[in-house]
């Protein structure tokens, strides 16, 4: 079965994001001597040695064993979003990253069975809140700017989507009233 255009829409905006993501800089250690060169990727390093480098390097390297990766605490920022969006209140949406989604799919990526499945129950939730939010506010009002910042990228793709299929139901349901 072919995928809708809506499906194909949100999974070239998450393609589009995660080429972002995967260029961003991160910094690792070196776990033993490196040298190498990747098109403009050079890499010449010692054991103990820090840098930065592109993520989608970093990570070939990591499944080599020969660096680890000094990443910020995600599992706190995904767990920070995840708090903020469940005290907001029933009709706020609370702000979240545009590639927040991108994020959380690759950090789901490197946790045991065990972690992922937890992480999921939460991460289920927060979707649930937050596509309820924005059904209603979708079929209220064109999206503004201000509710635009706290929307993923996916969000506001859905956003959109529901806003136009409102207006369309609402001519065809009240003809001559509307």
């Amino acid at each position: 079965m072919a995928d809708s255009p809506k499906e194909s829409r949100i999974e070239a905006i998450q393609a589009a994001y995660h080429v972002g993501y995967m260029n961003e800089e991160v910094r690792i250690s070196y776990k033993k001597d490196v040298k190498l060169t990747v098109g403009a990727v050079a890499v010449d390093a010692k054991e103990g040695d820090m840098s930065s480098l592109p993520r989608w390097v970093a990570k070939i390297l990591v499944e080599q064993g020969a660096v680890e990766i000094q990443s910020g605490d995600t599992a706190g920022y995904i767990s920070r979003t995840l708090n903020r969006e469940r005290i907001a209140r029933p009709h706020d949406l609370s702000g979240i990253d545009v590639d927040f989604y991108v994020r959380v799919n690759d950090h789901l990526d490197t946790l045991r069975e065990r972690e992922r499945e937890n992480l999921s129950v939460s991460l289920n939730t927060f979707v649930a809140s937050r596509l309820e939010k924005i059904v209603k506010l979708a079929a209220a009002s064109p999206l503004s700017a201000e509710l635009e910042s706290k929307l993923a990228a996916e969000e506001k793709e859905l956003y959109h989507a529901i806003h136009e299929a409102s207006v369309e139901f609402k001519k065809g349901v009240l003809k001559k009233f509307g």
